[in-house]
């Protein structure tokens, strides 16, 4: 089990626990193989506390951006696709829900071993109701550094959380699993910090693709999987959200790069 501690600001104690009983009852209805499941809650005085299915692979962020002197084996390609497969399933779940991410990042994937492959659960920390605002100005400022290099730019500008808004994110999520650059790397040099900086004039290029695919990959991958990938992750990144793809045919795209592991990993009872 992961346990979630929240405490309520004194002030307004009365307003949290009916917007904390609010997420508990959106969070308890949502059940998918590609979520990280709710457990259950506990409410005492100021204390909210929500309890989550227990991850034990950690995030994805930790698999693509581990220090290299540790040891985590690298992901390969096909464990890649079948990480992004089931997270776009896991979104195309909560779309149908009316329920989107405000930004979706690497950390919030979840991965949990199955007989040996890395199967992907979207946590549930950063869910909302589409349509929903950001409106606390200290909430949106934190929330615009945690996720910065990943936050689509309608977001950025209206605080409004949308599906065409979680489906940017997944592109630049996308592009982190096909190169595992960061999304926005501070300490890198400049031209090199921001990923979608980086990668969309090598995305106008076809002979440039393979640049753009990881290193440690060392080439083993079939060539029109990685060019497929990069025009899912294209589609996705468009500056206008009328132009991205909707997450169903990210899902279809996908689904032909990946393995069929819609299943549960055998033994998970939560």
């Amino acid at each position: 089990m992961k346990l979630q501690h929240l405490v309520d600001r004194p002030e307004s104690t009365e307003q949290r626990s009916s917007e904390f009983l609010a997420r508990v009852l959106m969070l308890n209805a949502l059940r998918h193989p590609n979520l990280v499941n709710l457990i259950g809650f506990c409410a005492d005085g100021s204390h909210r506390i929500l309890v989550h299915q227990y991850m034990p692979l950690g995030s994805l962020e930790d698999h693509l951006h581990a220090d290299p002197s540790a040891d985590k084996a690298r992901l390969d390609w096909s464990t890649r696709m079948n990480i992004a497969a089931g997270v776009a399933r896991g979104l195309e779940y909560l779309h149908d829900k009316g329920v989107a991410y405000r930004c979706l990042t690497s950390s919030d994937i979840l991965l949990q071993d199955g007989d040996g492959y890395h199967y992907p659960k979207l946590s549930q920390y950063g869910l909302a109701k589409v349509g929903q605002f950001i409106e606390d100005p200290g909430e949106a400022r934190r929330f615009a550094r945690t996720t910065f290099g990943t936050l689509a730019p309608d977001t950025m500008i209206t605080g409004k959380v949308s599906m065409a808004a979680d489906v940017y994110s997944f592109g630049i999520v996308l592009l982190e699993m096909i190169t595992e650059r960061m999304a926005f790397n501070h300490s890198a040099a400049e031209e090199d910090r921001s990923l979608l900086g980086w990668a969309r004039p090598l995305l106008q290029d076809r002979a440039e693709f393979r640049r753009m695919a990881d290193p440690a990959l060392q080439g083993r991958y079939p060539s029109m999987d990685l060019e497929e990938a990069l025009a899912v992750a294209s589609m996705c990144i468009q500056q206008d959200p009328a132009m991205r793809s909707p997450i169903s045919a990210v899902v279809t795209a996908l689904a032909r790069l990946a393995y069929d592991q819609a299943q549960e990993p055998h033994g998970d009872l939560s």
